[in-house]
């Protein structure tokens, strides 16, 4: 009860915050925005606002949280809901706050240093281009990247980005830092996943920001498999099935 009442508390002083008027434009959504941002810190360290929209439906605020997270607040702050809202039309059932998500995932993922991942690219050309969050120590990032021919025979680059699972600090993240850090990353990372051993190296690397990245796009677990176009298919998927999702 203590937790539920705690729950309450905070969504009613967020709700108060975002509907003190009829908000209907750009500036004032701004405004709203700012206001919940500068309390969060004080009401819920670690939330964060990644965007406030207003819904197809009367009087409805749509807000998307860090790690891909949605709320639903009502205009008079009486209600609100966690979840996704999904609009039925004559094309299907459309997931509106994947819709967002997607969009996000793909400037994020566009956004990311080139020379910050460990890429394997086929020889004989790229016809398309993933990233995967990944885990040395995770059973199917391990047999994806045994099957690393596969994909590359499909045309696919896999682009590895760090997500250690036991988080920053654990000894699967002193492992993949040193694969970041080895002089050939590449052999490093495919030692690692073969269960050998590599030395430990320290440098300054991108493990730490990466799994930071995963964490605001929605990653919970390895390997999660983000499309340039912003589609993020978590687990493992097989060469074929990827190419399918990829239209190659």
């Amino acid at each position: 009860m203590v937790m539920i009442g705690r729950a309450l508390i905070f969504f009613g002083v967020i709700s108060g915050v975002l509907l003190d008027a009829d908000v209907v434009d750009q500036e004032e959504l701004n405004g709203v925005r700012e206001r919940v941002k500068a309390l969060l810190p004080e009401l819920r360290p670690g939330l964060a606002i990644e965007q406030i929209n207003k819904t197809p439906v009367n009087d409805l605020y749509e807000i998307l949280l860090n790690g891909g997270r949605t709320l639903y607040i009502s205009a008079n702050g009486n209600y609100f809901l966690v979840g996704d809202m999904y609009e039925i039309s004559r094309e299907g059932i459309i997931n509106l706050p994947e819709l967002a998500r997607q969009e996000s995932r793909k400037e994020l993922i566009a956004k990311v240093d080139a020379a910050s991942v460990i890429s394997f690219k086929p020889a004989d050309g790229v016809l398309a281009t993933v990233s995967v969050f990944t885990d040395v120590d995770c059973t199917y990032c391990q047999k994806l990247h045994r099957e690393m021919p596969q994909y590359h025979r499909k045309g696919i680059e896999i682009r590895y980005l760090a997500y250690p699972r036991a988080g920053i600090g654990s000894e699967s993240y002193s492992k993949i830092v040193s694969a970041w850090c080895s002089d050939d990353p590449q052999r490093a990372i495919t030692a690692l996943k073969r269960g050998d051993n590599i030395p430990q190296r320290i440098c300054p690397n991108p493990v730490a920001a990466q799994y930071e990245l995963g964490g605001r796009m929605g990653v919970t677990g390895t390997p999660s498999i983000v499309l340039s176009d912003g589609r993020m298919l978590p687990g493992y998927l097989s060469a074929e099935k990827l190419a399918e999702e990829l239209g190659i």
